[in-house]
């Protein structure tokens, strides 16, 4: 497929498959036209690295573990679970900030809504 359809099939712009391309995040072949072309199991990648971005993995991070994801070796898999396990505590220890500020956000709004309810019923 060309880059217009792997766009039109993950939502990633012709413009980031480029990027994820210059990054070591995706390969093509090329036709003798120099047009990129792209397997079936390109769509997964590229959902795959478009997760890991939106939950904030590095690009280069993800580069480093492309490789562990398209051709399994034991020493790539070794080298996919330290990358995976150092990347899973940076993202529970992101989520532990979020929920900790969500709960901060719930108690302040709790408040304003009993200094509401106060308020309606003459109390300052």
């Amino acid at each position: 497929m060309r880059i217009g359809e792997l766009s039109a099939r993950t939502g990633a712009s012709p413009r980031s498959l480029r990027y994820y391309e210059a990054q070591g995040l995706l390969a093509s072949s090329r036709s003798p036209s120099g047009q990129r072309h792209y397997e079936e199991e390109h769509v997964q990648r590229v959902r795959l690295v478009q997760a890991f971005l939106a939950a904030g993995v590095p690009s280069g991070t993800i580069a480093e573990m492309a490789p562990c994801m398209s051709e399994p070796t034991r020493d790539r898999a070794r080298q996919a679970l330290e990358i995976l396990g150092r990347e899973r505590a940076r993202l529970s220890e992101a989520i532990d900030g979020l929920v900790a500020a969500r709960a901060a956000l719930d108690h302040l709004i709790e408040d304003n809504h009993t200094y509401l309810a106060r308020s309606a019923d003459g109390v300052p």
